[in-house]
Formats: C-alpha cells, structure tokens, sequence
C-alpha cells in the first residue's frame, strides 16, 4: 500500500512561480517531519501577519533546496500519495522549489465533490473543522498545526467517501477526482452570489465571460473555475 503524506507549506506570498517556501511540515507512517527555511526572497507583510513568522525569525536556516530535508521528501513522494488543502497551490510551491509530486489528494476538492447536495456554505481547512466538529488541537497558519487538521479532515472525508463509493480503490479514486477539473456548482461572491452558475448563464452570460477573462489572466490555481465556466458558456 503506498504511504499516504499529509503535508503543508508556509510561504513568502501566494503567487506561483515567484513566491516560495519558508516552511514544511509533513506526516508519513513514521512521524512527524517540520523545518524552517530561508527562502530566495523575504517573507511579504501580508504573509507575516498570517503566519505570525517575520524575516528575523528564519534568518540562519538552511536553504531548502538540495536539503537533506527536501531528498527525503522527494523519496517519499515518488513512492507515496501526497494529501493538501488547495493541493495545486502545495504542488506548484513545492516544484518551485524542483520537487516533483506524482500523485496527490486534494482535501479542497475532495470536499466540494462530495458536497453533492451543497450543504457545506465553505470549504477552507478551518471552517471544515469545526463543520465537522472534529476533535484537534492545533494551531492555524502554522504549517505543522495545519497538518494535524488536514489529517482529521481527510479521515472525516474518507469516511463519506466510503459510505457513498465504497472502500474498493478509494485512494486511486480519490487521486483520479483530485487530478481531473471539477465542476463548480454556484458563486459566493459578487453581484450574483448565491446563484448557480448555470442559472447565471441563462440570465447573465455577459458577467461569466468577463469573469473567465479575469480568471485567464492569472489561471495557476483557478483551473476549475476555467473549465466550469467554459463549460457553461462554451458548450457542455
């Protein structure tokens, strides 16, 4: 059975490509595995009030790249099943930083395709623990407390899983829903939050092409609005 590796990172800033990693925590079958780097470039503001992590608080860390720290992991991700939050965003850091992941799951996806009745009103790490009540200590925007939710939350999620598809396969299955587009059901913000889209593609296609061009103009981690949205307005 391939290991599965719970993991998150901590960064300078939210852009792909730009922004990297000041910090790594992961869970495998062997424990936990946390790290401090010094990044390329300084930890943003805007960063540093999330994660509470300044500048002089990584100052003398090692470089993550061709760490010991960063072999191991790649060992264990050519071998095992990632599981993030908004996996894209961890992958994408993370071959910023020229670590390749094979295989991943995504808890954001994961959540939203099983939320076939849209009853969960939001689906960020945070909210989906306390929505499911579930019992953990951890602190948020810290990479390790972070992990510690990730893994509830994914066992809560493997568990609906399982009571709708069964346990044949769940991890393959789960990878293959987390790798694919998703089809977004409704918008939560703007002029038509709270609508479908597609019943906003009947009464204002005019708002989802112009939402698709902004989408398009930064399209790393907006994928499954991109292909929802050319899904309804491009044909189905």
């Amino acid at each position: 059975m391939n290991s599965i590796i719970f993991l998150d990172t901590e960064t300078t800033g939210n852009e792909q490509g730009v922004d990297h990693l000041f910090q790594v925590a992961y869970k495998d079958h062997t424990g936990f595995h946390v790290e401090y780097f010094t990044p390329p470039l300084p930890i943003s503001v805007k960063a540093q009030s999330i994660t509470h992590v300044t500048n002089e608080d990584i100052e003398g860390k090692p470089v993550f790249v061709g760490s010991e720290y960063a072999q191991d992991l790649q060992k264990k991700l050519n071998d095992g099943v990632l599981v993030a939050h908004n996996a894209q965003f961890d992958v994408g850091m993370l071959k910023t930083e020229g670590i390749e992941v094979p295989r991943y799951i995504c808890t954001l996806k994961l959540a939203r395709f099983l939320d076939d009745t849209e009853e969960v009103p939001e689906y960020n790490l945070q909210f989906l623990r306390y929505y499911f009540a579930l019992k953990v200590k951890a602190m948020p925007h810290d990479a390790e407390g972070d992990v510690v939710v990730l893994e509830k939350v994914f066992e809560k999620l493997r568990e609906i899983w399982q009571s709708k598809f069964g346990q044949e396969n769940d991890i393959e299955k789960m990878v293959e829903v987390s790798t694919k587009p998703l089809l977004m059901r409704r918008i939560n913000f703007g002029k038509h939050a709270g609508k479908s889209v597609e019943e906003i593609a009947k009464i204002d296609p005019s708002y989802l092409f112009w939402l698709l061009g902004e989408k398009k103009k930064k399209p790393a981690g907006e994928e499954d609005w991109i292909y929802t949205l050319e899904y309804y307005l491009i044909g189905k």
